[in-house]
């Protein structure tokens, strides 16, 4: 059996003023039990034997005080624990044992205010404060917890004397200025608000206007004078009401101007977790699903990493409605329909399932021998052009809804109609070839503009409306204004540029260049931001895309037969794609579902590519996925 010894320390707060941040203890007080009276000493006297040491427990110990037998003390002795043995009772229990506290780093101590900070914004008022007094932490400097305080409560005259008091505190002397005027800002809303004119007004004229700060503002403060009830008040400043919200968001406000020692930030602990979530995210190469609940969809205890069996790796369903080599195919931009394309001619639609992440025929539309080597969907998905191959001088425009050719368009027997985009209003649309046509033209195929002497590899509209990319047979892509009659000059490649697409933003490139692979170039910067790797191109026309979520990976065909895809980031490919038997000639992902991918291929089929079912018997109830697509480590 043994005794713990209790000791009582003394911890101080930190001294801000001193801009330290510690705790100081004072030595433990020695308790000693008397055993015999000076006089009994003196005269001799027999010492009487020494009492019964008695062993404490929790149940008698309350509050930090020591307790009393009968009036006499309880005498302790500290024995330590071996072997793992303690008395000390964890995840929030009573501790019959003290250690010595050691002294903290910077680092902890920032540790423990986020904490606090925390645990008081969940309403954990009494935590907090055992918490400061164990630690010695204190949240916030005492003059900036005040301020809060008084904010909180609207005592606008008392926050104003906590300004004066955190002067000194404040990085720049000029943001006083402006934070007495956010302040009164507020008290001049409120007193609006509750009808109290005359304070209103005396406050706008007598304590906003001696600023001189934000004057614009201030004569706009004074039209809200004019409301009649505080509905008007609300919709006229776009202001939310007197209340603990409005209030908090000045809070906020304000703390932008106090160095985080003073007051920290508004919910900070919550602002690192959530960084570091989204690191993690960026960091991880599979990373393709949306996140809506932040932090409630992810563990705070282990680092997130996706599994490769979440992307699209595995063959969902193989298509062979088509008679000869798929040329091209394209997601509608809502993600609702599929059109491909082939070289006998023929363009079919499929209506996409997006909860199983398969299609189903739609309908076919007939063109010309000449075979579809591109599509161009309108932005409102009503529309989509079908284009031929380099000697093909016609170019079809078909209502997917009626399935009414609207237009077959043809200038000339000598033109090269290759390629199109449509402009974001889906009323205009632009299409060239390489013989030298670039035509921008209306709905009815009724030439609008033309430019001469561009010969036109591929094309592409920025979100903007008005600027049309063009890459050319000089190995360049430039950027023309048909409503100026301007161009310009933005990169230059050393090799033919085979295709290229932009990505939603309309700032990054991708291009398949012969005989390189692929190029991503950043438009805005003219910049090469990197070359992937792996992909076989030669002098086919091959066509890459952006894809998945946020549009973080790229996807490309290859003349071996395989499917590549890149994380952003990334030079080396993430995925390779097997199962076609022939030259990939294109890729495109749904701009809709991360998780699905199609591609087209010389070999008749165009294939569907998703996640791995979480079970065998979800991949064998479709009977058009086989086993042979399927996905090669890298």
């Amino acid at each position: 059996m043994y005794t713990l010894k209790q000791g009582l320390c003394a911890t101080h707060l930190p001294d801000f003023r001193s801009g330290t941040y510690g705790r100081q203890a004072t030595a433990p007080k020695i308790r000693a039990n008397i055993l015999a009276s000076s006089s009994d000493s003196e005269s001799g006297g027999v010492t009487p034997p020494p009492r019964k040491k008695l062993k404490t427990c929790a149940s008698m110990q309350t509050n930090g005080t020591v307790s009393q037998h009968n009036g006499e003390t309880l005498d302790t002795l500290s024995v330590p624990l071996q072997n793992g043995n303690t008395e000390t009772s964890m995840n929030g229990g009573v501790e019959n044992k003290r250690n010595p506290q050691k002294t903290m780093s910077k680092s902890d101590m920032d540790i423990i205010r986020l904490i606090g900070q925390h645990l008081r914004g969940l309403g954990l008022n009494h935590t907090v404060n055992e918490l400061i007094a164990e630690s010695g932490c204190m949240l916030e400097h005492p003059a900036a917890a005040q301020f809060r305080t008084n904010i909180m409560n609207g005592e606008w005259n008392k926050a104003d004397e906590d300004l004066d008091d955190l002067r000194i505190l404040v990085e720049k002397s000029e943001n006083i200025l402006e934070m007495k005027f956010l302040i009164l800002e507020q008290k001049y809303l409120e007193l609006l608000e509750d009808g109290h004119l005359l304070e209103a007004l005396h406050c706008l004229r007598h304590e906003l206007t001696p600023l001189r700060y934000n004057t614009e503002r201030v004569h706009e403060l004074s039209s809200y004078m004019m409301c009649s009830n505080p509905e008007d008040l609300h919709d006229m400043s776009q202001w939310n009401g007197k209340g603990q919200q409005t209030r908090q968001k000045l809070v906020e406000k304000l703390q932008a101007f106090l160095p985080p020692s003073v007051m920290l930030p508004p919910r900070r602990l919550l602002t690192l977790l959530n960084q570091a979530v989204e690191l993690q995210k960026e960091k991880c190469p599979y990373h393709n699903t949306k996140f809506s609940n932040g932090l409630e969809d992810v563990s705070l205890f282990l680092d997130h990493v996706c599994s490769r069996e979440q992307f699209p790796c595995q063959t969902m369903q193989v298509l062979n409605e088509h008679c000869d080599d798929v040329w091209f195919l394209r997601f509608s931009p809502d993600g609702s329909m599929l059109a491909t394309g082939s070289k006998e001619g023929s363009l079919i639609i499929w209506d996409v399932d997006k909860d199983t992440g398969t299609v189903k025929f739609k309908r076919t539309f007939d063109n010309p021998s000449y075979g579809v080597s591109y599509i161009a969907w309108s932005p409102d998905c009503t529309y989509i052009i079908a284009c031929g191959p380099d000697e093909c001088a016609e170019l079809w425009l078909w209502n997917v809804i009626t399935g009414e050719l609207k237009v077959k368009m043809s200038q000339s027997p000598e033109d090269s109609l290759t390629g199109a985009a449509w402009h974001s209003d889906s009323r205009k649309f632009v299409t060239g070839g390489t013989k030298g046509q670039f035509y921008q033209c209306d709905l009815d195929g009724n030439v609008l503009d033309s430019w001469e002497g561009v010969r036109v590899q591929c094309l592409a509209c920025q979100n903007d409306g008005k600027l049309v990319y063009a890459a050319d047979t000089h190995f360049r892509i430039r950027a023309y204004n048909f409503d100026e009659l301007t161009d310009s000059h933005l990169i230059q490649e050393t090799h033919p540029i085979m295709s290229f697409t932009l990505n939603a933003t309309g700032r990054l490139c991708l291009l398949n260049i012969a005989h390189q692979g692929v190029h991503m170039w950043d438009l805005k910067d003219r910049v090469l931001v990197r070359k992937f790797q792996g992909v076989s191109q030669g002098t086919y026309a091959i066509h890459s895309c952006f894809g998945g979520l946020n549009q973080d990976f790229v996807a490309s065909g290859s003349e071996d037969n395989k499917v590549y895809i890149w994380h952003l980031r990334r030079e080396m490919p993430i995925a390779v794609l097997e199962g076609h038997s022939r030259t990939v000639n294109c890729v495109h992902w749904n701009p809709t579902v991360p998780g699905m991918l199609a591609s087209a291929s010389d070999d008749g089929t165009v294939r569907i590519w998703g996640p791995r079912p979480s079970s065998p018997s979800k991949l064998g109830s479709n009977k058009n996925c086989i086993e042979s697509g399927r996905s090669t480590p890298v």
